[in-house]
């Protein structure tokens, strides 16, 4: 039975290859990010994802903004064929992705515990820093009994869970392994027995699976999963546990690909701690501020609603940013601010369903022009409604950028425009301007606001468009 290698490495070396999730339309602002932040190499998009290969630590990667979970990349191909072979070739192939490439495995499994190793020293050592040891005469002796105690107590806890864990992986063994969908719960709850787990044969693991297009219509997540568990069990060794699992393996098939990752952290990145009452989806609200391109700032918010104000007041006490942004309860439509004062708006206009706009909407953007200064930025969130009132016209069918799924596998290309596969793998920045150019040509100016850029972008349930406006003069001069 083979060992994962041990060792820490202060980086992934050479780089690792991660993957990360998006909302589907923020995919080409996460691939800006994690070149401008990680010095990301290799970057490449399809729909819902963005691939790239760095050398950043754990701490750099929590930083990201605009991803939704982070994965370190084990295995990208080419999607099953389900459509010309049987299900029973689906189910040897899929057992292939083990048994085929073991080595793959374990260089993901270690180049995983290498970085939360590292993590882990470095919370330690912060801890060991916040916490200079100030003690009196005895005092070592009364925290050494104290210690003491506690590593027994931690002792006695980890035998009574390793003999339930038994208990469950008995269970599992003889056949009765499932899975949990796309459900992503309590991922990595114990680090330290991770990381200290040093024979792969240790290692306690579950498996997460998804499967879209065709391939949902031959196979089930649960059919994937009981797959992949069983070859991993059968290959290293390791032991299938639902619940605390060391390590959790992510699958995803679809039409386009079929990729397997490992989840680094067991909170979503979007999941942003200091958010205690929740608006616009936090990958969004990032999206359209790093689209204002915003410096040194004083800021204000305004909004008219009680409950809106209150949650915002939440929300900077949580973050600690209470005494740095201003909160007002006013209209938009009476902004109590001298003309041309303002640098930059970013505003989530409402979309109709809890604050009624009609008309008003013409309104609030001559108000916000009234208080903007020359050369200033307003990034405006838009229903397909609000976008379309303020064209004139009717709405296109069609999507205002490219950015909804794209490839750079050999299988998706028949999907792609010569213009689509110019954009994946040119710069963000070119591919921004490629990709929007013949939309905002089509974007009338609204007074002296000039249309930049416009995306479209998945709310969940609904679509919306980022768009973003200059204003070039001054009306009325």
């Amino acid at each position: 039975m083979a060992v994962v290698p041990g060792g820490p490495s202060s980086r992934p070396a050479a780089g690792a290859q991660f993957f990360c999730t998006a909302g589907r339309g923020l995919e080409p602002f996460l691939m800006r990010e994690v070149r401008e932040r990680l010095a990301a190499t290799q970057v490449e998009y399809i729909s819902g994802k963005v691939f790239f290969t760095t050398c950043s630590d754990l701490n750099m990667l929590k930083q990201l903004k605009s991803a939704e979970r982070l994965f370190l990349l084990i295995k990208k191909q080419l999607p099953f064929p389900v459509s010309s072979v049987s299900k029973g070739k689906i189910l040897n192939e899929l057992q292939r992705l083990i048994n085929d490439d073991p080595e793959s495995w374990l260089n993901a499994i270690s180049i995983w515990k290498n970085l939360l190793e590292l993590d882990a020293k470095k919370e330690k050592l912060s801890h060991k820093n916040a916490n200079p040891l100030k003690r009196k005469v005895g005092e070592d002796d009364i925290t050494a009994k104290k210690l003491k105690t506690e590593q027994i107590q931690e002792l006695q806890e980890t035998k009574e869970c390793q003999l339930e864990k038994q208990i469950e992986e008995k269970i599992l063994e003889q056949g009765n392994f499932i899975t949990e969908g796309e459900k992503f719960q309590k991922l990595q709850d114990d680090v330290t027995e991770a990381v200290d787990t040093r024979n792969q044969t240790n290692l306690t693991f579950r498996v997460s699976c998804r499967c879209s297009g065709a391939v949902a219509k031959t196979l089930t997540a649960q059919e994937v999963g009981r797959v992949i568990g069983i070859a991993l069990m059968k290959q290293f060794g390791w032991k299938a546990d639902l619940r605390n699992p060391n390590l959790e393996i992510f699958i995803h098939l679809s039409d386009i690909y079929s990729v397997l990752g490992i989840p680094v952290f067991r909170v979503p990145l979007a999941c942003r701690a200091y958010i205690k009452t929740a608006g616009l989806r936090s990958t969004t609200a990032w999206a359209m501020a790093s689209l204002a391109e915003i410096k040194h700032v004083y800021y204000v918010g305004a909004d008219v609603s009680d409950s809106q104000l209150s949650g915002a007041y939440d929300n900077l006490r949580a973050a600690g940013l209470r005494d740095k942004i201003e909160l007002l309860q006013v209209s938009v439509i009476e902004l109590p601010l001298p003309s041309e004062s303002v640098d930059i708006i970013i505003s989530d206009i409402p979309f109709g369903k809890k604050f009624k706009l009609g008309k008003d909407i013409k309104r609030m953007l001559q108000e916000m022009e009234r208080v903007l200064r020359v050369g200033g930025t307003i990034v405006l969130l838009l229903s397909e409604d609000h976008h379309r009132h303020l064209k004139g016209g009717e709405a296109s069918s069609g999507p205002l950028n490219s950015q909804g799924g794209h490839t750079e596998e050999p299988g998706g290309e028949e999907r792609l425009t010569p213009a689509e596969k110019a954009a994946v793998s040119e710069p963000v920045s070119s591919s921004f301007a490629a990709s929007n150019q013949e939309r905002l040509d089509r974007m009338p100016p609204l007074g002296s606001l000039v249309p930049v850029d416009c995306y479209r972008v998945s709310l969940g349930k609904t679509d919306a468009l980022i768009s973003k406006y200059k204003k070039s003069y001054s009306p009325g001069r």
